[in-house]
């Protein structure tokens, strides 16, 4: 009779010890498929979340060359009153003092258009939007939010114009911080038309449709004005941060417009100082290579900062980022305690069969052999509790990662009620809602356990053999 007959004859002869082991190897197959692909299954809930949330980048002047152009263009002018590139240089005398005052116009500050339109011209930049600096404008027929306990001497007295070429895309409401309430949001290429807040718009019985005028801020007997239609009110979660001190600058001030309207306003029409881009990335799992793309074009990189502008979809799997790493952690453990499980069954498996090891070692019969066949018996059993659970494992997995992922939502719940007061955000952070986790088993993960499960039985059925099989037939039989 071969040694796979012997085997299987033994098998079915001891069920108590069968089905111990079965339910043993079913059960570790089953931790280590649900604790595998609870990792896989975090990495793609962090995909579709950020494909739906989206991810762009953020182009900014910077400011250390910003001096460094001002620098160069003072060393043009060789320490005398001119302008050279958009900076101006004066002497002027204060106490009898000769000191220089300096200063930059729009043309030297601004963001430059061409390049902006290079870096939206690469392959895998959806849109983009353009973002004016924050412009203060004087309010001619409406009231603005006003602190009446704060002295307004110092302040312009006005509100605070922002312009965009896509709104929807200011950082604002991409935060989710900011929404419209009634009407709706300014569209690309339409003019005089702005977004007013809430608040401003309660106070001056403002609605859809009404118009609203500005003047020049800074010059007060400009008369010239300039007027918006009101397309859109919004609200916010959390006070958007002020861009300075002042009323002119609080959250409740600010207006919305189209992007050309600010310039008008401030009596710089045809020259713009746009002090953002927004360029939003088609697909986000193509984000590195559209980022590396971006970064190759023909501009003068030196000027600008591109930051990941991906913060929101930060927040929003922040939740989540540790999930993958417990689910290694999740394995390792299972490893480790089955081992150990495995190891303490064969050690039981070989003390009660030391009248059936002593008699074949009587008989002549090899020690491998002999473990061999208490192998086969083992392989046996595990490859018929594998495949069983093969079957229940997308369940059980699905079951899984379901709880890993409540547990994350629970533990940020908590430290966010421990911050509660500690920390001041300049926005509500973005409402965090899953709603679903899959969690994919596949041939890859099938494959590792069936080696993993295979190699512990093979470590548990050596070590626990090597104290019996290492004694001599008499020995093991007057122990009987």
């Amino acid at each position: 009779m071969n040694g796979f007959s012997l085997a299987w004859r033994s098998v079915i002869r001891k069920p108590i010890k069968s089905v111990l082991l079965f339910v043993t190897v079913f059960t570790i197959s089953l931790l280590l498929l649900s604790g595998m692909s609870s990792g896989k299954a975090t990495i793609q809930m962090q995909d579709n979340t950020r494909q739906a949330i989206g991810a762009g980048l953020l182009l900014e002047e910077n400011e250390a060359d910003r001096h460094r152009r001002m620098d160069e263009l003072s060393g043009q002018l060789d320490h005398k009153e001119g302008s050279a590139g958009g900076y101006h240089q004066e002497k002027i005398i204060i106490n009898g003092v000769e000191s220089w005052r300096t200063w930059t116009d729009n043309s030297f500050e601004t963001l430059l258009v061409e390049d902006i339109e290079k870096i939206a011209s690469t392959e895998g930049i959806a849109d983009y939007n353009i973002s004016t600096v924050t412009t203060a404008a004087r309010p001619v027929d409406f009231i603005r939010i006003e602190d009446e306990d704060v002295d307004q001497y110092s302040d312009f007295g006005g509100v605070s114009l922002i312009g965009n070429k896509d709104m929807s895309m200011d950082s604002n409401f991409l935060s989710g911080n900011a929404f419209i309430t009634d009407g709706r949001m300014i569209k690309e290429g339409e003019k005089d038309v702005c977004a007013i807040s809430a608040e401003l718009a309660d106070k001056n019985q403002l609605e859809i449709g009404c118009r609203i005028r500005f003047g020049n801020c800074r010059d007060k007997e400009d008369d010239m004005t300039y007027e918006a239609e009101v397309v859109g009110i919004y609200q916010v979660n959390q006070p958007i941060a002020p861009y300075m001190f002042g009323d002119t600058y609080r959250s409740e001030n600010i207006i919305f417009t189209d992007l050309d309207f600010p310039e008008k306003v401030d009596g710089k029409a045809g020259d713009p100082l746009y002090e953002k881009a927004y360029f939003k990335i088609a697909d986000v799992n193509d984000y590195e290579s559209v980022k590396k793309s971006v970064m190759g074009a023909d501009i003068a990189w030196e000027r600008y900062d591109l930051i990941d502008n991906n913060g929101n979809m930060n927040t929003l799997s922040a939740n989540f980022n540790e999930m993958e790493k417990y689910s290694k952690i999740l394995v390792w453990v299972i490893s480790g305690a089955s081992l150990i499980i495995l190891f303490l069954i064969f050690l039981f498996w070989m003390k009660s069969r030391n009248r059936e090891i002593g008699i074949m070692l009587s008989m002549g019969t090899a020690k491998i052999r002999i473990l061999a066949q208490i192998m086969t018996e083992a392989l046996m059993i595990a490859a018929v509790a594998m495949l069983i659970s093969f079957s229940a494992a997308p369940k059980v997995s699905g079951l899984t990662a379901d709880y890993l992922v409540e547990q994350q939502i629970q533990s940020a719940e908590e430290q966010d009620l421990l911050d509660e007061g500690k920390v001041a955000f300049s926005y509500e952070k973005s409402e965090q809602n899953v709603v679903g986790v899959q969690a994919e088993i596949t041939l890859g993960m099938l494959i590792q356990d069936a080696m993993g499960i295979t190699l512990f039985i093979t470590i548990s059925v050596c070590v626990s053999g090597i104290a019996i099989l290492k004694r001599n037939p008499k020995d093991i039989l007057l122990d009987l």
